[in-house]
């Protein structure tokens, strides 16, 4: 399988003193899930960085992950976008960015040929950050591009992220409301999609499936997660962690966890549980990537 993860990713800025990593949420994803995979399908991802020594940085630590870096842009120029993050002692975090004029945020404005960029790809994963940066135009662009991907069979996998700070709630519920009625699964944190739509647990539900998306994950941070398959629902348990050092990554980790498991064939209420399993070691490092070597299954 062919995975194409759409989005920007960054410098990422943390710990005291400060300490220079990488992070975004739909890069993170793809790392997790290249790591999870191995060799057997092939993770690339989607984006534009600069012509610089920090982006050439970026792109030889992540094609050390295993991700495919040939469908990210070069921009002469450009720079890549920043943030900050300040974790608090139960591991919380607040983020500062500086990203407006970022290649990625360049590159998603210039007219992209979507068509052209997902061709050869089974699968297309995006979230709510990756449609907030697009101009309303383009995100029409980008959505009526991956409406005619699901035509042709590919797939298309969505998680909400919603950062109020990057679009207004009503473009977000625009926006959302068209990715469920093509994404084959819906990856939702349930307190971002109620700051969009208002409502949650059932009803929240009971809405996306109604749009058209019929496998429905609702991440509720430390609670059970919600695994909705039409009329079958189920809660699947969080084990406790007794250390949390940074909760960045907790949903993207998830993702990849849950997402790689049901690529293998596993049941959606076992792929909660690897999500969960690999999100409660995630928020157990600073920073949104933890050491290949913590992996589950990774050799000590």
């Amino acid at each position: 399988m062919h995975i194409g993860a759409l989005g920007e990713a960054m410098i990422e800025l943390a710990g005291q003193p400060l300490e220079r990593r990488y992070g975004g949420d739909t890069l993170n994803t793809a790392v997790y899930l290249s790591r999870l995979l191995g060799d057997a399908h092939r993770v690339a991802y989607l984006s534009a960085l600069g012509d610089d020594s920090l982006s050439d940085g970026l792109l030889a630590a992540w094609q050390a992950e295993g991700v495919a870096t040939e469908r990210i842009a070069r921009l002469p120029g450009r720079l890549p976008g920043l943030y900050l993050v300040e974790t608090d002692d139960a591991g919380e975090r607040r983020f500062h960015y500086w990203r407006n004029d970022s290649a990625a945020r360049h590159w998603l404005a210039s007219g992209l040929d979507f068509a052209a960029l997902f061709a050869g790809l089974d699968v297309v994963y995006l979230s709510g950050i990756t449609l907030a940066l697009l101009a309303s135009a383009e995100r029409a662009r980008l959505i009526a591009a991956l409406v005619d991907f699901k035509a042709r069979g590919g797939r298309v996998w969505f998680d909400n992220n919603y950062r109020p700070a990057l679009w207004s709630q009503a473009e977000a519920r625009d926006a959302y409301t068209q990715l469920y009625a093509i994404a084959d699964i819906a990856l939702i944190t349930e307190d971002d999609e109620t700051r969009v739509f208002g409502d949650s647990g059932d009803a929240l539900i009971e809405r996306v499936q109604a749009a058209g998306c019929l496998e429905v994950v609702i991440k509720r941070g430390a609670a059970p997660c919600i695994i909705a398959q039409g009329s079958e629902w189920v809660a699947v348990a969080t084990q406790p962690v007794e250390h949390v050092v940074d909760t960045c990554a907790a949903g993207d980790s998830f993702a990849a966890g849950y997402l790689a498991a049901r690529i293998n064939g596993i049941s959606a209420t076992d792929a909660a549980r690897n999500g969960h399993a690999l999100a409660g070691l995630v928020i157990q490092y600073p920073g949104a990537i933890m050491p290949a070597e913590a992996m589950p299954g990774s050799p000590e």
